[in-house]
């Protein structure tokens, strides 16, 4: 047996490098940490190679005193905790006091710093376990750091590096989130000597993200603003319709600092379900603010990850904060015109002007917004007042009873064959199972539907969800439709606003949200063979206190039998699927306090029902039809999109369109 023995210092200390320097975006991370605790202003950082050959690090801060430059390379030497008790209430980015020591135990580094308070600075050099000496130099107020040769002295890490580019990458992207956390800061980072980006250090947060991901991106955010428990959510998300194909986008921080977290990504997605197209997710910058001892912050040596006290209060903050922003928004989209090019060739893109500033925008720009500049000396002929068909019907609430709601129907879900069932537990994979009598719902007959004129339902728009915003205006305060547009696009007037709506991703989405909020018991069916499903403790728990829920969604269970639930009654058109799966799902949402606890299967069956049971493009529909539709539209903040995701409705000025017309400028 192997006699017992200390590591060299040498090698221990490159073991411990290891675990916090894995690549050059790791060294970048780690220093401009250190600056921003330093209170710089101003940070620039360059890199060549992709980091692997050159780094440098400038920032504007306090600077360090001559006798503290070689302490700080010492290992767990730092300004920022000196007792136990400073983990419970961590402020700054940086408190382990590895990271110096981790740069320097693998690569060459060179540091020139000076306090503001010296007439000279002090410049020391260190390479792996040998260090030079502190000497007085000339140099601006700060710390500058350059990096020579990382991993020189340990081959096997450097040969593990990937690409100049894809390293080059790694540090871009990191510089960018630190950049974004800390918009009062001036970021600037130059790549083979071209400057990538440039923050103007500001503190307004939309212009740090325009510099880093362009205006064009900032121009499709909408403002979050929301406090709930303690926690506080602040940023920005996309617009559903300008979702990105991966999540590379979304950017959370946690006291201001980057960190990756899955439960604040599902809360983001929960809160853009029915919204998105398949393939899409949205992006967003987050700004989390909470109390420093309600996270651990100490559990990753890079500082990667964080763990919150309360996770159910954190993913219910960011669900809520974004619900609100959307219900603030509308969610109305502007067509995005061209200008008119008189001289051949392409047109070119015509981008609306908007301050980037945290400002909330506006349901939809009015002719009063912009200058109404003439075309010529003439004064242009007023534009007549738009008129009404003589076939149209008079502006008078429609009754209820004219228009009854159009009960989706089932019957394409009659002739459809089940799919095989497979069972795939955690020590077993695509097992079948053995045949077993399946569960024989009673036979559901569906309502006749008449697919001549399909109708409208008209119904007042149900209360908000807890803690929406009130919103200030009506978006559209008087909708009148115009006419029908290729059987399909509602055209409609609304002040100085044209409105066009799909009429059939429109109807959709009415269907859909009544099945969701009350109409999914009328479906309950009875089972002759009662489900028996094993759940935990814990899920069988949730699902005993959420029984209310369970029932609003067609579920009956029998909770005698503890810790089974045997459900006693479903939806009927879960007919052919895999009950089973579905209760677990279900249970499983409940226990992890999901704010809708609806599983896939059933918005995915809820889907196919709306579709089916909406009007579709080339039915024949009366105006009065077709104007219950738009008002329902216009005034419930929640028909946005198609449960498909497809956007419902798009809008455009007055004053746009007569730009278009060259009327004007």
């Amino acid at each position: 047996m192997s006699v017992i023995s200390v590591l060299d210092p040498s090698v221990s200390e490159l073991i411990a490098a290891g675990e916090v320097i894995e690549r050059p975006a790791s060294v970048i991370k780690e220093l401009v940490e250190n600056s921003i605790d330093a209170g710089a202003r101003r940070i620039t950082v360059e890199i060549k190679n992709g980091g692997t050959d050159f780094m440098r690090i400038v920032d504007d801060g306090c600077g360090m005193a001559r006798e503290d430059v070689p302490t700080a390379f010492l290992r767990h030497a730092t300004s920022k905790i000196a007792e136990k008790t400073d983990l419970d209430s961590i402020l700054t980015l940086g408190f382990r006091g590895e990271a110096l020591a981790s740069v320097a135990a693998v690569s060459k580094v060179t540091v020139l710093t000076k306090r503001r308070e010296d007439a000279l600075g002090t410049k020391y050099a260190i390479a792996g376990t040998q260090e030079g000496d502190a000497e007085e130099c000339g140099c601006p107020d700060g710390t500058t750091i350059v990096i020579r040769d990382l991993f020189f002295n340990v081959p096997a890490r450097r040969k593990f590096m990937k690409r100049d580019s894809a390293e080059g990458n790694a540090v871009s992207q990191i510089v960018q989130k630190i950049a974004i956390s800390h918009p009062e800061i001036a970021f600037k980072f130059i790549r083979d000597n071209k400057l990538e980006f440039h923050s103007d250090g500001t503190g307004e947060l939309l212009s740090a993200v325009a510099a880093v991901y362009g205006r064009d991106f900032a121009r499709d955010l909408l403002e979050v603003r929301h406090e709930m428990d303690g926690v506080r959510v602040e940023g920005y998300v996309i617009k559903p319709l300008y979702a990105k194909n991966n999540r590379s986008f979304q950017n959370f921080f946690v006291n201001r600092r980057y960190v990756q977290s899955r439960a604040c990504s599902v809360a983001l997605e929960s809160a853009y379900e029915n919204l998105l197209m398949t393939g899409k997710f949205p992006a967003c910058i987050l700004m989390l603010e909470m109390a420093p001892d309600s996270l651990d912050v100490n559990i990753h040596p890079a500082k990667a990850q964080v763990r919150f006290s309360q996770e159910k209060t954190v993913v219910n903050a960011i669900y809520f904060a974004v619900k609100n922003a959307f219900l603030g928004a509308g969610l109305i989209y502007e067509f995005q015109t061209r200008k008119a090019d008189w001289y051949g060739g392409a047109p070119a893109p015509v981008y609306e002007q908007k301050p980037l500033v945290a400002e909330k925008p506006a349901p939809a720009p009015s002719v009063s917004e912009a200058p109404a500049a003439p075309v010529s000396e003439a004064p242009a002929p007023a534009a007549p007042a738009p008129t009404v068909p003589d076939h149209a019907p008079a502006r008078e609430p429609l009754p209820q009873e004219a228009m009854p709601f159009s009960v989706p129907t089932a019957s394409s879900f009659a002739d459809r064959t089940p799919p095989k069932t497979v069972i795939v537990s955690e020590h077993f994979a695509d097992v079948e199972p053995e045949d077993e009598p399946e569960p024989t719902p009673a036979p559901y007959v569906p309502p006749v539907r008449e697919p001549a004129a399909p109708a409208i339902p008209v119904r007042e728009p149900e209360t908000a969800a807890a803690n929406a915003p009130e919103l200030a205006t009506e978006p559209f305060p008087d909708v009148q439709v115009i006419g029908e547009l290729f059987s399909n696009y509602i055209l409609a007037q609304s002040g100085d606003t044209m409105i066009i709506i799909d009429k059939h991703a429109a109807h959709e989405r009415v269907i859909f949200e009544q099945l969701r909020h009350d109409n999914c018991k009328q479906y309950q069916q009875m089972l002759l063979s009662p489900c028996r499903v094993l759940l935990t403790l814990d899920e069988f728990s949730a699902m005993e206190e959420n029984a209310p829920l369970l029932d609003r969604l067609g579920f009956a269970f029998d909770f005698s039998d503890k810790p089974y639930a045997v459900t006693t009654a479903a939806p009927s058109f879960f007919d052919g699927l895999n009950l089973d799966e579905i209760v677990q799902e279900l249970a499983h949402n409940l226990f992890l306090g999901k704010v809708n606890p609806q599983t896939h299967v059933l918005d995915d069956m809820l889907h196919e029902m709306a579709c089916k049971s909406a009007i579709r493009a080339g039915d024949r529909n009366s105006l009065q039809e077709l104007q219950a539709l738009a008002e329902r539209v216009c005034h419930d903040e929640r028909i946005r999109h198609c449960p498909h995701g497809r956007p419902v409705m798009f809008t455009m000025s007055k004053y746009n369109l007569e730009k278009q017309f060259r009327r004007r400028l």
